[in-house]
């Protein structure tokens, strides 16, 4: 099941017998699908990922927990582990996401497909909350996601947001942006404050300077998208976040997705949404 979305908002969800999240997870797999994962699987949580060793987790745990709104937390893999067996019974996170990253020291070193040989057994897993989870909503409520309608991936910016400290880990937060419709505004905001878990409401709406976002022709990560007359862009935190302070933190070694490219869980949307 995939979403489509044409530029006049109009929604297309694509059927098959093949379409559920573990499918997309063997196709990822095997890899037969390393591109972004926006559409995928809609009513489906998706996760970022930032695995970091046994002697950094609990202060990046605890980071997580001082910043909920960009890094809410879904589950952690324990060292020595490599099934989320909360999020995804049987699923492997060094394999079943189409693409990662590694930071050493705050540099991109290497960007691949599959991170067993770079799995090591003191590496913990972090499974946060994704923004994709909630688009399935917004499209049904016939609100366009623009970068649905042109096949690219989600712009993303580091902002002038502070997150908060805890241990090594710091630096500034980052989130996504949608243009939005003045008219659909106020309803993206209620729909996507019914997913804490994920990240919720938006943090800002409008001026993109007041986040120290010089120009959104630039992304930090991901495609820009153009905005159209009548819109405004509204910004979601984002879980590219530990990115951002791996860069900026430089602990000795993180693995991450890449951006756009998540993990597919087989947990329902609706079990993340509040009443």
């Amino acid at each position: 099941m995939t979403i489509r979305q044409g530029r006049n908002g109009r929604r297309e969800i694509m059927n098959g017998a093949q379409d559920g999240p573990a499918h997309w997870r063997e196709r990822i797999r095997a890899g037969a699908h390393s591109g972004l994962t926006a559409g995928l699987a809609p009513g489906y949580v998706q996760a970022n990922l930032a695995v970091l060793p046994r002697a950094l987790a609990f202060d990046f745990l605890l980071f997580c927990q001082r910043n909920p709104k960009p890094c809410p937390l879904l589950e952690v893999v324990e060292a020595g582990k490599v099934e989320p067996r909360r999020l995804a019974p049987g699923a492997d996170w060094r394999t079943d996401l189409p693409r990662y990253r590694l930071y050493e020291h705050g540099q991109l070193c290497l960007e691949c497909t599959d991170v067993r040989e770079l799995w090591r057994e003191d590496d913990v897993a972090f499974f946060l909350g994704c923004s994709f989870t909630f688009e399935a909503a917004l499209v049904q409520a016939g609100i366009e996601m623009r970068h649905l309608s042109c096949g690219s991936n989600v712009p993303m910016y580091i902002t002038n947001l502070a997150t908060e400290a805890a241990g090594q880990f710091h630096g500034p937060m980052v989130v996504s942006m949608r243009p939005i419709a003045y008219a659909d505004v106020a309803r993206a905001v209620q729909i996507s404050a019914r997913y804490p878990a994920v990240h919720g409401a938006p943090v800002h709406l409008g001026d993109p300077a007041a986040l120290g976002i010089r120009d959104l022709a630039q992304p930090d990560f991901g495609d820009a998208v153009p905005i159209e007359k009548g819109e405004t862009p509204v910004f979601w935190a984002c879980g590219v976040t530990p990115q951002a302070v791996a860069m900026k933190a430089k602990p000795a070694r993180m693995i991450t997705h890449a951006p756009g490219h998540m993990f597919i869980t087989d947990r329902r949307d609706e079990e993340l949404a509040t009443a």
